[in-house]
């Protein structure tokens, strides 16, 4: 039995669950994630597979038709899907932080209108914060929402959209004019709205177009585009929470949890280049023996797998402290930070492991070669967890006069 990535005072349903993922991980999505990863093939099949298993509902509350599990169940479900294929976990990750953000932030009208449907995945979430030449300056956005007679009129670019092809609502980030009293916090003049559409690509609404997939180097199967908004309408209710100007923050506590699925994804994959390494030291041989049994190769498994269960580790109590209430925005930057470069040093070392092996298509190694890179970036890259955890730990320790 493997040793790693273990987390121990799980429930008896925790463990039921975990067990049913992995099940479904080994026979559902491990022997085709590679040939649909160079296909660059939506998992149609795979996505069917994991409603039926309450996946999309994990975390929504049971009056709802969720399965009312913990952020922790979600992120340990979430690190055995990425240890299959890390596109999937990105499929459920954005659902999961709009279902999120409605949980925490919706009111009663909207919660009873989308949770029950995205607890079966009828209705699928995404969500958008970033543009065009914005990068990680989430304040300087220009999407603007402008009010009229009928409620709101959206103009803007949006980029980055993971699902937003294939998803029918869309949590989106966007300036509003709160008036003098505010303008002093640029964050206080941000609102999120809840965007309805049509699955696909052109125009899925009136003045909303998804152009198409963008093309990458990895994390394929997902689509990934962009969102022109061009005077689309929406009505006031379609406002989370039904007040303007909280948008920010409601946006920062689902990268929050976010963060958490990240640092999951990361773990799986980690470990799962772990897996391929260790096996393949065993089978080949040099200079007329395994070369597991070379000391420099025996000595990149140790630290890799002690890499992976740090990693896991960190996201694990980040999950907990979210689960017990409190914030965990340090707590998530670090587990992202920590878990994300583990993950690029693990997915090398296991990449020189396999030799010239690695560098072939043929070779799993190669396609998590090219999806941990997605992880640096992927919720905030390592210099904005940086700040975010620096920041924090000067208030903390701030010096008395």
């Amino acid at each position: 039995m493997p040793r790693l990535c273990e987390t121990e005072g799980l429930t008896d349903i925790q463990t039921e669950i975990l067990g049913a993922v992995r099940s479904f991980v080994e026979k559902e999505i491990l022997p085709v994630a590679t040939e649909l990863e160079h296909a660059d093939e939506y998992p149609t099949e795979i996505v069917e597979g994991l409603k039926e298993l309450g996946i999309f509902g994990l975390m929504i509350p049971e009056e709802y038709g969720g399965l009312g599990e913990s952020l922790l169940t979600y992120a340990l479900a979430v690190e055995e899907i990425a240890r299959g294929w890390m596109s999937v976990s990105g499929v459920i990750n954005t659902h999961f932080i709009v279902a999120y953000m409605l949980m925490q932030h919706g009111t009663p009208a909207q919660k009873e209108k989308y949770l029950p449907k995205m607890a079966t995945g009828e209705v699928r979430g995404s969500f958008s914060m970033s543009e065009p030449g914005l990068g990680s300056d989430v304040a300087a956005i220009k999407t603007k929402a402008v009010a009229n007679d009928d409620g709101y009129a959206i103009t803007g670019q949006k980029m980055w959209l993971t699902n937003g092809g294939s998803s029918t609502l869309i949590a989106l980030l966007v300036k509003t004019d709160e008036g003098p009293d505010v303008a002093d916090s640029v964050y206080k003049n941000m609102t999120t709205f809840l965007i309805e559409k049509e699955p696909g690509f052109g125009e899925v609404a009136p003045g909303l177009t998804i152009p198409g997939k963008i093309e990458k180097m990895g994390y394929k199967g997902v689509d990934t585009t962009e969102a022109i908004f061009e005077n689309h309408q929406v009505s006031a209710d379609q406002v989370l929470g039904g007040e303007t100007g909280k948008g920010f923050y409601q946006m920062m506590d689902g990268v929050e949890v976010g963060r958490v699925n990240v640092s999951a994804r990361a773990v799986g994959v980690a470990n799962r280049a772990f897996e391929l390494a260790i096996a393949y030291a065993q089978q080949r041989e040099t200079f007329g023996k395994p070369i597991a049994q070379h000391q420099a190769i025996l000595f990149q498994l140790a630290e890799m797998a002690t890499k992976v269960e740090a990693a896991h580790a960190m996201m694990v109590r980040a999950a907990r402290i979210k689960d017990r209430g409190e914030r965990n925005d340090v707590e998530a930057g670090m587990s992202k930070f920590l878990a994300a470069e583990y993950c690029n040093e693990v997915v090398q070392q296991s990449f020189r492991i396999h030799g010239g092996y690695g560098y072939s298509k043929e070779y799993e190694i190669e396609r998590l070669y090219r999806e941990a890179a997605f992880l640096l970036i992927g919720e905030g890259t390592a210099e904005i967890q940086k700040m975010i955890i620096g920041r924090s730990l000067l208030k903390d320790y701030k010096l008395k006069s």
